[in-house]
């Protein structure tokens, strides 16, 4: 019976833990919620710049989007999706800004290699800004989250899966609604 019993237990425990980390694996800030400002560093075809938040608003929308580490599989993926959209977001007058944990001599690399020079790809070391946008995924790693974040510095979308054939066309159909707001 004793053995029943810790078996019982250690099988709550279990399941406990697995949901908070299924429940963080879907976190992200809620819509209407306002967008946390942030400057880092960012590259685009190799160049570095910075990257501010305030500054890209100005312009338009926002994509911003987290993803866990350059050059491996699914990013890769999610950064030519992306690169091949970005077309679609200029038209809809939306910058697509991406952001890891990576350094920027990495970014550098992913921005030209595998963003095809379409997009900031932004440095966060120690995932500040992605703790601050809760897309951080476990130490050294976001989460994939991608945000549109209105021109007033609001969430408007925000979605967060590993798999990354989503990210795209839910933040294009968010910021169509957004622009059937105006």
């Amino acid at each position: 019976m004793r053995q029943v019993a810790l078996t019982l237990v250690a099988l709550a425990v279990v399941a406990g833990v697995m949901w908070m980390g299924a429940r963080h694996a879907f976190a992200h800030l809620e819509q209407g919620v306002k967008a946390p400002d942030f400057t880092l560093q960012a590259a685009q075809g190799g160049d570095v710049a910075t990257v501010d938040l305030k500054a890209a608003l100005a312009k338009g929308p926002v994509v911003l989007y987290f993803f866990p580490k350059s050059f491996t599989k699914g990013c890769t993926v999610e950064a030519h999706m992306f690169s091949e959209h970005v077309g679609d977001y200029k038209k809809l007058g939306a910058q697509v800004i991406g952001v890891s944990g990576d350094d920027i001599e990495t970014q550098k690399k992913f921005s030209t290699e595998e963003c095809r020079s379409a997009f900031l790809v932004a440095s966060d070391p120690g995932l500040k800004v992605a703790k601050q946008y809760d897309a951080s995924l476990a130490p050294g790693y976001a989460n994939r989250t991608s945000y549109v974040i209105a021109q007033d510095g609001t969430i408007a979308y925000a979605y967060t899966s590993l798999d990354p054939a989503k990210h795209v066309d839910n933040t294009l159909d968010a910021l169509k609604a957004l622009a059937a707001k105006k």
